[in-house]
């Protein structure tokens, strides 16, 4: 199973270019698409699900053409759009029945025993029977996900997929993704949340201004920030000065100031300390440090 997008542009009628020849390689296992909002993800991932046609360029899917294989490509596919919507009167049970049915799974039987077992894998059998528009916020996320899943689908797409999910339920969902990981399959998860990708994936991309800013393993961007991270101890006045200085990614009020974390080159004149990046870190740096100074 291999997708390969090749020098992919999306220009929209009125003239804003959302992506700019970009080049991946999508292999089996958990590929995460990491980006700030406005960074072309979702026009990206609409093209890869068919669902929008690209301005030039073209993605092979085990070496079709996607947008000449329409049908191929949907019949291998579960997608969980941003803006996921569904028919509010169905019972829960009964919606996920029709998205078997229009995944393709025609024996009745069959359907029956995916939508329970699904509903019970994503925390929803205790309210099959609830109408879908009277689930809470993170339960129609999660019935979402369901939809996406319900046909064992060899590729899965899934944009900004735990929005709107608590702590317990987002934690419950990456390990979803990381059991279906284990299988033959490809996994495209595109969020703006680090620790999304740092939890699930082994391979990743950085999207920024609709451009491929960075490919790799999360480890090789962890790398390029080694170095880059401090922790200082401040009082309340150079506290102001800091967040002036420095990019400033987390803050804790001590008993006498601030202890403050911030990415940069060089820290002088405070009590600094240089700590092991995590992968926000890395993002943060790479953000700041790399593309803003590319864009100078």
């Amino acid at each position: 199973m291999n997708i390969s997008i090749q020098g992919l542009n999306k220009i929209y009628p009125n003239g804003h270019q959302a992506l700019t020849d970009v080049n991946l390689d999508i292999h089996e296992g958990m590929f995460g698409l990491l980006g700030p909002n406005g960074a072309g993800k979702s026009s990206l991932m609409r093209i890869l699900v068919t669902l929008m046609k690209p301005s030039s360029g073209e993605i092979l899917v085990n070496g079709k053409n996607a947008a000449h294989n329409r049908g191929y490509v949907r019949g291998m596919l579960g997608y969980l759009p941003q803006d996921f919507s569904f028919f509010s009167n169905l019972k829960t049970y009964e919606f996920l029945d029709y998205a078997a049915r229009l995944a393709g799974m025609r024996s009745k039987r069959r359907r029956s025993q995916a939508v329970d077992e699904m509903l019970e894998s994503v925390g929803l059998f205790d309210v099959r029977s609830r109408k879908a528009g009277k689930l809470s916020g993170g339960m129609k996320r999660r019935l979402g996900i369901a939809q996406a899943l319900i046909n064992d689908p060899q590729i899965i797409i899934v944009d900004e997929p735990t929005t709107g999910l608590d702590p317990e339920e987002r934690i419950r969902f990456r390990n979803l993704l990381a059991r279906l990981s284990s299988k033959d399959v490809i996994i495209i998860l595109s969020t703006h949340i680090v620790a999304d990708i740092s939890s699930t994936c082994e391979h990743m991309a950085l999207l920024n201004r609709g451009e491929v800013a960075f490919t790799g393993s999360p480890e090789e961007l962890l790398r390029q920030a080694q170095g880059h991270v401090w922790t200082i101890n401040v009082t309340e006045k150079e506290y102001v000065e800091v967040n002036q200085k420095f990019q400033v990614v987390a803050t804790v009020m001590m008993k006498d100031g601030w202890k403050v974390t911030v990415v940069g080159d060089e820290v002088k004149g405070y009590d600094a300390q240089m700590i092991q990046p995590n992968l926000e870190h890395a993002y943060v740096y790479f953000v700041e440090h790399t593309l803003k100074k590319t864009n100078l």
